[in-house]
């Protein structure tokens, strides 16, 4: 913490900031202090983590005339990745001082916020081993990932897609407003936060033969190629199912019923991006 704080009085541009610095101390603590941040006042709210944290303060800002800004900390960083935020935090600070703002999309799932990814099946089956895992990082991500693989098998789904009925098998289907896991792995090559628009990717159980030429198409930005994924949009989605399971929301995995409707809060939150 000290170092951070060293690096946040040499580099933040303290013409434009004053920083006020305060640390989490458990799940749902980032989303108080933001909502102690709207009540004082103050316009600039940082993340300073990943993509959890950044969905606990973007639940409050959204909406506001705040403005959030993100220090990329946690594990994948997916919408900092999508963003082209820095991972460096010196050169993360430095797009904070040029402070150029868009507003992006956000979505609900039922009443549960997101901003990047919420995702069933398979997806959310390795979300929930990846939060209870001792440890973090892509290697721990992929290693928990090849061990679900062989005991997963695919379920079906109903899909309403802006009213159009869809049925599928699926080993999982991702809701992507962002494009990406996070660790640049992409899911949805051609997502936008700013298209008013969730890209809804299908995606079919492949050998495990399949495996280096899925990652190579999915860190080339080319998986939406692939014979065993389909990928579609909408502003307006029902999800039927025959139980229900958990379900990724940003990475964290939440029990949600048998039954989910996802919706888009076109333009509703203001960032910082480069």
């Amino acid at each position: 913490m000290e170092d951070f704080k060293k690096l946040i009085s040499s580099k933040l541009d303290q013409s434009k900031f004053i920083a006020d610095l305060r640390l989490t101390a458990s799940s749902g603590h980032a989303g108080r202090i933001a909502e102690e941040g709207l009540e004082e006042g103050i316009r600039y709210i940082v993340a300073v983590g990943g993509d959890g944290t950044i969905n606990e303060i973007g639940e409050k800002l959204k909406g506001t005339d705040a403005i959030m800004g993100i220090i990329p900390g946690g594990s994948g960083n997916g919408l900092a990745h999508h963003l082209g935020i820095p991972t460096r935090m010196k050169a993360a600070i430095e797009v904070l001082n040029r402070c150029k703002v868009e507003k992006i999309d956000t979505c609900l799932a039922d009443e549960l916020f997101f901003v990047s990814i919420a995702g069933i099946g398979f997806d959310a089956k390795v979300a929930r081993q990846f939060a209870s895992s001792m440890r973090r990082g892509f290697l721990t991500y992929a290693r928990i990932a090849f061990k679900e693989y062989f005991k997963y098998k695919s379920r079906d789904y109903e899909l309403l897609l802006d009213g159009k009925q869809k049925k599928v098998s699926a080993f999982f289907i991702s809701f992507a407003n962002s494009n990406q896991f996070g660790y640049n792995a992409r899911i949805a090559p051609k997502a936008s936060l700013m298209d008013g628009k969730i890209d809804v990717c299908v995606v079919k159980k492949p050998p495990v033969q399949a495996f280096p030429g899925i990652a190579h198409l999915m860190f080339r930005r080319k998986i939406d190629h692939s014979k065993y994924m389909d990928t579609s949009q909408a502003s307006d989605i029902i999800i039927r199912r025959k139980k229900g399971k958990t379900v990724n929301i940003d990475g964290e995995p939440i029990k949600m019923g048998k039954e989910i409707h996802l919706s888009i809060l076109p333009a509703s939150l203001n960032v910082i991006v480069p």
